[in-house]
């Protein structure tokens, strides 16, 4: 599997690695991707991260046990893609209340409030933010002033697109 993800992926080889790895009794092939992920080799850790960003909802289930280590890694991860790609999988997982990490939320919001911080992880972080404290009030309130206060800068349009979909959510 490694040396499939050592060169530039196609959608389609993309593809093929998600069949190759579908289905529960395929498990031990998940968990080869996933410590591919942690890989030296930057492009190899690159292309495993977002073949999991392709896992269809059944597969993707298996990467909720992950759901820490995931968090942990992109508090700690330098590289933008690998944090883009990181954040992506986080999207698609539940995310429960009694389970909320605070280290997350504020990490959360301090970097889609970041104007130096790329465009997609600030969008996917106002999404994860969301995600996290639309359990409570209180937390909402505070996402949404601080949702006010980026709509005063210059917006792309996912970054505008991701602020209006989270801001129709906080007001429903």
């Amino acid at each position: 599997m490694k040396t499939l993800l050592t060169h530039r992926l196609s959608q389609s080889e993309i593809m093929q690695l998600c069949a190759l790895t579908q289905g529960e009794h395929n498990d031990n092939l998940k968990e080869e991707l996933y410590q591919l992920t942690l890989d030296d080799d930057r492009r190899v850790a690159v292309n495993a991260l977002w073949t999991f960003t392709h896992f269809a909802a059944a597969d993707n289930g298996w990467l909720f046990a992950k759901h820490d280590q995931l968090i942990d890694r992109c508090m700690k991860e330098q590289d933008t893609t690998k944090l883009r790609l990181i954040l992506s999988i986080l999207l698609r997982q539940p995310f429960e209340e009694e389970t909320v990490r605070t280290d997350f939320i504020d990490f959360c919001l301090a970097r889609f409030t970041d104007a130096r911080a790329p465009y997609a992880i600030r969008a996917l972080c106002i999404k994860l933010a969301y995600e996290q404290m639309k359990y409570w009030s209180e937390l909402l309130n505070e996402l949404r002033q601080m949702l006010d206060l980026i709509s005063n800068e210059p917006l792309s349009p996912g970054l505008r697109s991701a602020w209006r979909q989270v801001m129709k959510k906080i007001k429903a």
